[in-house]
């Protein structure tokens, strides 16, 4: 029986899923099964997936009828998964070939961790453009600032993140449902880690900072003062919460300045 199941909810993705999927099956560590859910998209992405389970017996393919969004489609994957462990991939990606020997060692030989992330290569069409860092062991009070974790590249234990519910799947979330997911499995008494290696590529926009959208900054906002509150984080600490609103305001050559030195507040 395989010990990790790789949730991936694919969506508009049918030019790169294959590079994604070649990269899980040149893993050095080859003990998992791919749980794959097409979430309503308009080329074809379901398509390119089917053909791709036909030549891979360890693939399970699922299939939204409508677009419903990540967590919904990844709350999918999660009932499907029997495996000790979870890992993440998003389906534009890259895993590097040690990821799942490196993040399956950590956690076994650690039992007191729920989760392992790692930091990750932003690349695009010209290559990599940046190099992410991360915080080896974050503490709850890490979560004041922002995510701690990289969710992409993530592989926790199965049992955790249903213990916990899996993704929230509320409106006012969207698109800070991994931070949301992160409080949740701190409020519940577990701990994650970070390895300092990077081995996750992320295709990614150079341009991509200046277009979140200010509501998405407001529902992080909203994000961190229910988290405050669930982690019974000190009022003197409140007034951060708005910073994603704040920093939204500014304008966009000073952003991304303070986006390359300080990108956990944004």
């Amino acid at each position: 029986m395989a010990r990790i199941s790789v949730l991936m909810g694919i969506y508009n993705c049918a030019g790169t899923l294959v590079e994604a999927l070649d990269s899980l099956y040149a893993q050095t560590y080859q003990d998992f099964k791919i749980i794959l859910c097409e979430d309503g998209s308009s080329d074809d992405t379901y398509a390119v997936a089917e053909q791709y389970a036909k030549s891979h017996d360890n693939i399970i393919l699922l299939r939204n009828e409508r677009n419903m969004g990540l967590n919904f489609t990844l709350n999918r994957c999660l009932e499907q998964a029997d495996t000790e462990y979870i890992a993440r991939m998003d389906g534009d990606d890259i895993s590097l070939p040690h990821r799942f020997e490196k993040e399956i060692r950590f956690l076994d030989d650690n039992p007191e961790f729920a989760i392992v992330s790692c930091p990750m290569l932003y690349f695009d069409a010209k290559g990599v453009f940046r190099t992410g860092t991360a915080n080896s062991f974050p503490s709850k009070n890490t979560l004041i600032y922002g995510s701690p974790f990289c969710h992409a590249p993530c592989m926790g234990r199965t049992s955790v993140f249903k213990s916990i519910g899996g993704y929230s799947v509320a409106k006012r979330y969207l698109r800070v449902e991994d931070y949301v997911l992160w409080v949740n499995l701190y409020a519940s008494g577990h701990h994650g880690a970070n390895l300092t290696e990077a081995l996750y590529m992320m295709r990614d926009d150079r341009d991509a900072i200046k277009r979140r959208t200010f509501r998405a900054r407001i529902n992080s906002t909203l994000a961190k003062f229910e988290a405050y509150h669930k982690l019974g984080i000190p009022l003197r600490y409140y007034p951060l919460a708005l910073l994603p609103v704040l920093i939204g305001l500014l304008p966009n050559g000073l952003y991304v300045y303070l986006r390359n030195f300080y990108h956990k507040y944004v």
